[in-house]
């Protein structure tokens, strides 16, 4: 083990359809995205773990001791949070500490061990725009961490520890961020109880996924967890009108699935988009800059969403998915958002020991 290096590569991921509804036990559409993250773990001179994060261009040593006590203060922090949830109770998680879900992540998985470690993390993956980066590295950095140590890493032993991960950087997430990075591919996914159900999804017609593009608003001002615990507050006071709501979207993504995989009218793809669309704007999670941006898709004759938990302030919301059967673009009024040319469908999880 002390001389073990390992390799840990993860994808990023893409909700095609589903935002905050699959929270609720409706049902999501996700993809595994080109765009990756990698971590490596190796031996190292002193102690606790040596971390290395370039892209947030932070260097920094930690204590094994500091690890368990930090993951273990968050932890007791979310159980407060999930007995009575709110927006408030998961600001005492811990976000304020740039290194939370490293420490987070290491952690959950290493157990006892006081090991001298190098870990760095490098990532394709824009931050903060609604395609994984943070699912990427907790898949990353566990799955890494297990291998190096040893012990079982299979998706089946690393999911229910990477979901912990998540609830710390994400409140109640819903768990298909993570399970799309970890299996890879296209999954359908529904929450059963507390748990997540999903499968791999067979696309039949590739010409859908063909006409969508994917365009960088910005950064979002709140993280994923804080804009999920808001709306959470904001449909207790109005749980009829919110069920509703998540059955229009719910049927919308069962449109889009079925299209993916039976084929058929791509005019129904147009109205599933838009139909989900509004949901997201009825939850108020959506910019009035960009709701103007997707209602200039829509008179091209095509359709917009955001993908991802969106905002509750600023105009940026993270990525924004662009269909249009014939031509997505790109259009000049799409021409101030970088487009992210990915490619979907990407494999999961996948680690070389050395």
């Amino acid at each position: 083990m002390q001389n073990r290096r390992v390799r840990a590569s993860a994808p990023g991921k893409l909700i095609l359809m589903g935002e905050h509804a699959v929270v609720y036990g409706y049902p999501a559409l996700t993809t595994a995205v080109d765009l990756r993250l990698d971590v490596t773990l190796e031996p190292g001179s002193e102690p606790g773990v040596a971390v290395n994060l370039p892209q947030l261009d932070m260097a920094f040593d930690l204590d094994w001791q500091e690890i368990r006590d930090y993951t273990r203060r968050a932890r007791e922090a979310w159980e407060r949070y999930a007995a009575n949830p709110s927006a408030e109770a998961f600001a005492e998680v811990g976000h304020g500490d740039p290194a939370h879900l490293t420490k987070i992540a290491l952690g959950e998985a290493a157990g006892e061990v006081d090991a001298a470690l190098k870990l760095r993390v490098d990532s394709g993956i824009p931050i903060g725009g609604g395609l994984g980066s943070s699912a990427a590295a907790s898949v990353a950095i566990v799955g890494a961490l297990r291998a190096w140590l040893g012990k079982a890493h299979d998706a089946a032993t690393l999911d229910p520890l990477v979901l912990e991960v998540e609830r710390r950087q994400h409140g109640m997430p819903s768990g298909v961020d993570h399970a799309t990075v970890l299996l890879g591919g296209a999954l359908w996914a529904r929450r059963d109880g507390d748990a997540l159900a999903a499968r791999p999804l067979a696309i039949a017609d590739r010409g859908i996924l063909a006409g969508m593009r994917v365009y960088d608003t910005g950064r979002p001002a709140e993280s994923t967890g804080q804009v999920v615990s808001t709306v959470r507050d904001r449909l207790r006071t109005l749980p009829d009108q919110g069920r509703e709501l998540f059955e229009r979207m719910g049927g919308a993504t069962r449109t889009l699935r079925d299209r993916l995989t039976e084929g058929g009218d791509t005019r129904e793809v147009v109205e599933a988009i838009r139909t989900f669309q509004r949901g997201l704007e009825s939850l108020g999670v959506v910019p009035g800059e960009l709701v103007e941006i997707v209602r200039r898709c829509e008179a091209e004759g095509g359709a917009a969403k955001i993908t991802g938990a969106g905002t509750l302030t600023g105009s940026a919301a993270g990525c924004l998915l662009v269909y249009h059967p014939q031509s997505p673009g790109p259009w000049p009024f799409l021409e101030r958002f970088q487009a992210h040319p990915v490619a979907l469908g990407a494999p999961g999880l996948t680690l070389e020991i050395l």
